[in-house]
């Protein structure tokens, strides 16, 4: 348990460290600020969940989503109370981390600050932050995991 909290910890702080940063290199140039031909650097502010899903709930909205978050928290805390395996170990932290950074940035101004921009072309994926990342890296982690040993589960029961 004690690696899944210091990942959490350690994903909240350079989330929060990433957005102040960012914020504060951005509010001195134009934006968006391309930095490669399909990499922009960008100020959105998101009051909805992801790819602004349930946008323009208000603070009320924006407490939701939050007491949502903090419940699917508490869950991924009684998860990884149990974990042995230190791969989702990290996995769950990632994902607890980059929600209660979500969390904060929304109770703190009612929503989510985002700066990522990958494009092609004229299509833009929707913009997000390193809290965003490190939910999706912590699923994608979480979910090879499971297929893994799902098929080491598998093979013991064709051994019997």
């Amino acid at each position: 348990m004690i690696l899944g909290i210091s990942i959490a910890v350690l994903a909240f702080v350079v989330d929060q460290a990433s957005k102040w940063w960012v914020a504060a290199f951005l509010s001195e140039r134009s934006l968006p600020l391309a930095l490669t031909p399909f990499f922009n650097l960008v100020e959105a502010w998101n009051t909805g969940v992801s790819f602004s899903m349930f946008d323009g709930g208000g603070i009320m909205g924006a407490v939701l989503l939050s007491a949502f978050a903090l419940v699917v928290v508490v869950f991924l805390l009684s998860w990884l109370h149990h974990e042995s395996a230190a791969s989702v170990q990290v996995a769950l932290g990632l994902i607890i981390g980059g929600a209660l950074g979500n969390v904060f940035d929304r109770l703190r101004f009612g929503a989510v600050y985002d700066f990522l921009d990958f494009y092609y072309r004229n299509w833009h994926w929707p913009a997000f932050n390193a809290a965003d990342a490190f939910i999706c890296i912590g699923a994608v982690v979480i979910v090879i995991h499971s297929l893994l040993n799902h098929k080491k589960q598998s093979l013991k029961e064709i051994d019997k």
